[in-house]
């Protein structure tokens, strides 16, 4: 990319705090870019600029913030003034112990279309909105081919996060073909996402690494799942954000195959040494988790993807993005080395 030309485009990073987010931050300061990002709260800034630093990047005054809640409508006039582009990544994250699933829909969806209005109106060229794979691969007969982003969740037997999730890309889609008045959309749908953390704030997949890494998980569930650096979704992002053909289209970020939890615990013993002393390489039986979830919720959650196969591909962000995603032991690996050089476990 010609860095130069960037230096005038302004793009809004909704969530800055969060972990695609930074990456995405990152990024964008290293191709030149002014970045606008949006807190709930400015205490936070200076932990995102540590973060920032973590990550080898000096911010300084190319990067400013404001406060703003997806939750609420007012300073997203504000948040969206001037910029360019949008990459709309923060998204409530998943609760345990919600009364009701509107807890998590109405807020996604809502956040998605007040950031979409106000882009709109802001004459912004594109919103890059970052969904999920729980948007794509729930509630479907089990299946041996990998999905594709043809595939929708069906939103009346997935979880209440992956219907979110559902609802709130496709809340995106329709306001784009109804009222979006030109503003174009790209979105894109990582796996669980591995790599590099920068600090105390992360995804909820990171915990896979650190409950294997510390011992708090006696084995693991027969759970099936792709994985993907967050230095590639962020990368993906990018090119969502400026390539001509990407408008109006979703991509699936995901580093390869599915492989089982199992296969994430071989990874981090056969290539740690001593770091993976305590990582448990042994397969819990379906049952003890079938009776384990009558008290726990957490357990509970996971008891519909026992077995299932969730492989997933990635071959249209390759083919129309040129994209190239590092492995998913690359990804993996480069999860636990950040979180035991930065004393997290």
């Amino acid at each position: 990319m010609n860095t130069s030309s960037n230096n005038e485009k302004l793009v809004l990073v909704t969530g800055g705090a969060g972990f695609i987010a930074v990456h995405c931050i990152i990024q964008l300061l290293n191709e030149g870019y002014r970045v606008r990002a949006t807190l709930r709260s400015l205490n936070r800034e200076p932990q995102v600029r540590a973060m920032l630093q973590e990550g080898g990047v000096d911010a300084g005054a190319r990067l400013t913030f404001i406060q703003a809640d997806l939750s609420a409508g007012d300073h997203w006039e504000e948040a969206v003034k001037g910029c360019t582009y949008v990459l709309h990544v923060a998204s409530p994250t998943p609760k345990l112990n919600f009364k009701h699933e509107d807890e998590m829909i109405v807020p996604a969806r809502e956040g998605v279309l007040r950031v979409l209005r106000a882009a709109r109106d802001a004459g912004v060229k594109r919103v890059v909105l970052t969904s999920a794979i729980g948007a794509v691969v729930y509630g479907h007969p089990n299946q041996t081919e990998p999905y594709d982003e043809n595939s929708w969740t069906n939103t009346t037997t997935a979880p209440a996060y992956q219907k979110s999730k559902t609802l709130a890309e496709k809340a995106a889609w329709e306001f784009i073909e109804r009222e979006g008045n030109g503003l174009e959309l790209a979105a894109v749908n990582p796996t669980a996402v591995m790599g590099p953390v920068l600090g105390p704030a992360y995804s909820h997949s990171i915990d896979i690494i650190k409950n294997l890494l510390t011992g708090k998980m006696a084995g693991s569930p027969k759970i099936n799942s792709c994985f993907v650096d967050v230095r590639d979704v962020a990368d993906l992002h990018l090119r969502a954000m400026t390539n001509p053909v990407a408008a109006g289209e979703r991509f699936i970020a995901t580093a390869g195959e599915s492989i089982w939890l199992i296969d994430v615990a071989r990874i981090l013993k056969e290539n740690l040494g001593e770091a993976a002393a305590k990582v448990n390489v042994k397969q819990l039986p379906n049952t003890l988790l079938k009776v384990l979830a009558m008290k726990d919720p957490k357990i509970k959650s996971i008891v519909p993807l026992l077995g299932i196969n969730m492989n997933t591909t990635s071959a249209k962000a390759i083919r129309m993005l040129g994209w190239s995603p590092r492995t998913t032991q690359e990804a993996i690996l480069a999860t636990a080395d950040s979180l035991i050089r930065l004393n997290l476990l």
